[in-house]
This record gives C-alpha cells, sequence and structure tokens, in this order.
C-alpha cells in the first residue's frame, strides 16, 4: 500500500504534529485548573518533562497520544506500513524512554500518572474524575 500523500506533503504533516500544548493536554490544565489544582507544565528539572507537575502532591501527569506513544490493544495505535522499520525504532524508543522516565520519578519519589488520549476520546468526564481522584489520594 503506496501513501496517498507526497513525501513532502507528508513530511509538512509530521512536522506540524505539536509535542506541548496538545488539545489533550489543554483539557486536563483547564479541569484541574477550575478544580483549584495549581501545577507547572513541562519542568525540564524532571525526567521526561512531564505535562502536568503537582508538586503539592508530589504527582505528574502524562497526557500520552496513542499512536506516538505505543499504546498497545488501543484503536489508535496502528504501526505505520510505509517506511516501517523507522517507525519501529522511533515510537519502540519513545514507549522505552517513557518507561526509564517512570522509573526514574518513581524512585526520586513521585507518583506517576498516564493519562492516554483514547481515555480522553471515549469516557472524559469519567477519565478526569479518575485522575482527580489519584491525584487527591496523598
Amino acid at each position: 500500500m503506496t501513501d496517498v500523500k507526497s513525501p513532502e506533503a507528508r513530511s509538512r504533516n509530521m512536522a506540524a504534529i505539536k509535542n506541548r500544548d496538545t488539545k489533550p493536554e489543554e483539557l486536563v490544565r483547564k479541569h484541574l485548573f477550575s478544580l483549584g489544582f495549581r501545577y507547572r507544565k513541562n519542568d525540564p528539572k524532571l525526567a521526561g518533562k512531564p505535562d502536568i507537575v503537582l508538586p503539592k502532591y508530589k504527582t505528574v501527569v502524562f497526557i500520552n497520544g496513542c499512536f506516538w506513544h505505543m499504546h498497545v490493544g488501543c484503536k489508535y495505535f496502528v504501526w505505520p506500513k510505509q517506511n516501517a522499520e523507522f517507525w519501529r525504532q522511533k515510537i519502540s524508543g519513545n514507549a522505552d524512554r517513557d518507561q526509564r522516565n517512570y522509573v526514574a520519578l518513581k524512585e526520586a519519589g513521585w507518583r506517576v500518572i498516564v493519562v492516554w488520549e483514547c481515555e480522553l476520546k471515549q469516557s472524559r468526564e469519567e477519565t478526569l474524575a479518575t485522575l482527580v481522584r489519584d491525584i487527591s489520594q496523598s
């Protein structure tokens, strides 16, 4: 199967994908802020630059895109057929790096919460309620 876009068009599309301040991140941040939670964004002092850092709760939150972070079993994660070896290395590398970051943060005493893009799409209210409950359990 060939890509329906030219290599130049595909490159432009991929380059336009943001790595921070995505819609799922903004949704979660606005919800937390509306409930009185105060946080830092993408703290470079912490492993993996977590999307949300809640120092008061010693908790970090990663809002992961299912494709980019290899959410196995999710309908939004499918191995690309074009340039397959490149994508296997790229996405597997992302997932391995994520695991190393989670371990480093836990060893430093942080609680790590991961919210998947699909969870927000499929059951937003339940996912946000679970997140707030998990953060509040200190």
